[in-house]
């Protein structure tokens, strides 16, 4: 994972390649897979760098293939698959050693002007500036130390917003520069961080329990309104079912002030390792 947002900034600052061909490069990690939010937040940053500045990202639908090889370069293919008068579509296809790791299909939209309503913001949250950091809830429930917890999250700062461990505020650990392309791509990044643990609450398990593999399969991000991901956001999620060794998971971002900007969901792979079903 990144060490600091500076490095995130420039994980999702791709290198060009050739025409429509961009490469990624690797954070220093000691994970031994790619982190699925950096896939996203890449892929979207290579699609973006094939569209219009002023049409802007309003959802992406991606598949996870293979788990992802921190040791090796990502190369990032955006097909131009159509630019009508308002929206323009693009799929891109991520791959490593020849074979396809991710796919991904986005869509961009010229700002217009429509009808408007949202779902209202939960209430009975904890502030930003009162809530316990991710990190400590974890080291309480998983025994690994909040330390450890830190370095892996370091580009972001999340913390606990709920008592029931489903709703979280979440931003960038610093200041970004003023490019809504790269205030999505961060959010893309972040919007993977926290979903799939949402499915284990029910069972009174946490993302890091050792007798659990998880795995991103697939995911979905629609952006509804302006924000900025160096602002506090409410993560606020929910998993209404699990089988299979899957679990969903949904969730919904509002600005502090109440206004839902991206609604996000995901399943994934939630396998029992040594985990007694009976």
């Amino acid at each position: 994972m990144p060490e600091s947002l500076e490095d995130l900034v420039e994980l999702l600052d791709l290198e060009k390649i050739d025409v429509d061909l961009f490469r990624g490069r690797q954070p220093q990690t000691s994970m031994q897979r790619v982190f699925g939010g950096q896939v996203l937040g890449q892929a979207l940053a290579a699609a973006s760098r094939t569209v219009e500045p002023e049409r802007t990202v309003h959802s992406l639908h991606g598949y996870f293939l293979r788990g992802g090889d921190t040791s090796v370069p990502i190369i990032y293919r955006p097909e131009p698959t159509r630019d009508g008068g308002s929206f323009s579509s693009r799929r891109v296809v991520a791959s490593q050693n020849g074979k396809p790791i991710f796919y991904m299909s986005a869509s961009f939209q010229r700002p217009e002007q429509g009808l408007d309503h949202q779902d209202p913001m939960p209430g009975d949250l904890v502030s930003p500036d009162e809530a316990p950091t991710l990190a400590s809830v974890f080291e309480a429930r998983s025994g690994r130390k909040a330390a450890d917890w830190d370095k892996e999250w370091a580009a972001l700062d999340v913390r606990l917003a709920g008592v029931t461990g489903r709703q979280f505020w979440i931003r960038a650990a610093g200041k970004l520069p003023d490019d809504p392309a790269l205030h999505a791509c961060v959010l893309a990044y972040a919007s993977d961080l926290t979903l799939l643990g949402a499915s284990l609450l029910p069972h009174g398990i946490v993302i890091g329990d050792r007798r659990i593999q998880p795995a991103s399969l697939d995911h979905a991000l629609w952006f509804h309104r302006p924000f900025r991901a160096d602002e506090w956001l409410l993560y606020d999620q929910a998993s209404p079912s699990a089988s299979g060794a899957r679990g969903f998971a949904t969730g919904r971002l509002f600005t502090e002030d109440g206004h839902l900007i991206a609604s996000v969901a995901q399943e994934g792979l939630i396998r029992p390792v040594g985990l007694d079903l009976d």
